[in-house]
């Protein structure tokens, strides 16, 4: 690789890794999991179905620690018309689920 190549690459590899949204589940989910077989870096899971069973089939979760934000969940849902999945800045996702200001 050039030396120009390297500094390029150098450049990309700066970025921050962490994304500025991620993908949150709404209460409209379906669990019709048609996402999870989208998702490129297999963060979604089926939530366990809770006794005694009140839904059919349980909603996915995500799990938010490993998100990275590309929105291709969410785009699948919306082309379905259930808009279940929602992108949600990374802060609030943390004040809401009480973490803000931990590592």
């Amino acid at each position: 690789m050039s030396e120009q190549g390297m500094d390029d690459f150098s450049k990309r590899s700066d970025k921050k890794d962490r994304p500025r949204l991620i993908a949150v589940v709404s209460p409209s989910c379906t669990g019709c999991e048609v996402c999870v077989d989208f998702c490129p870096v297999d963060c979604i899971d089926d939530l366990p179905r809770t006794e005694p069973i009140q839904e059919t089939i349980p909603p996915i979760m995500i799990r938010e620690e490993e998100c990275i934000g590309c929105q291709v969940c969410a785009k699948v849902c919306d082309e379905l018309t259930w808009n279940a999945i929602e992108m949600v800045p990374v802060e609030e996702v943390k004040r809401r689920s009480g973490t803000h200001g931990q590592n």
